[in-house]
């Protein structure tokens, strides 16, 4: 194995990581900046305001993305490093 072609697993590696992660962070991002126009428009400073709201969305996101996420992952692991571990 070069190093040419540790770089490019790592390279795939990294962009599945960054596909499957995409819609929490981006999830999470914009329930909190909602909740953070809302306590600076309303002048409520409560810490829980802004972690339920958000776990409670990240949950939800996580729960219908799942099959997405594992497809992901599974194609990866298949398609490249499977292959890579068996053929030596």
């Amino acid at each position: 194995m070069g190093e040419t072609e540790v770089i490019s697993i790592v390279r795939e590696s990294l962009w599945t990581a960054l596909a499957i992660s995409t819609p929490i962070l981006a999830v999470a991002l914009a329930v909190g900046l909602t909740i953070g126009l809302l306590q600076a428009l309303t002048s409520i400073q409560e810490l829980t305001l802004t972690f339920v709201p958000k776990l409670i969305a990240i949950g939800a996101v996580f729960w219908m993305t799942m099959s997405y996420m594992g497809q992901g992952l599974v194609s990866l692991f298949q398609d490249r490093i499977i292959p890579l571990i068996a053929g030596g």
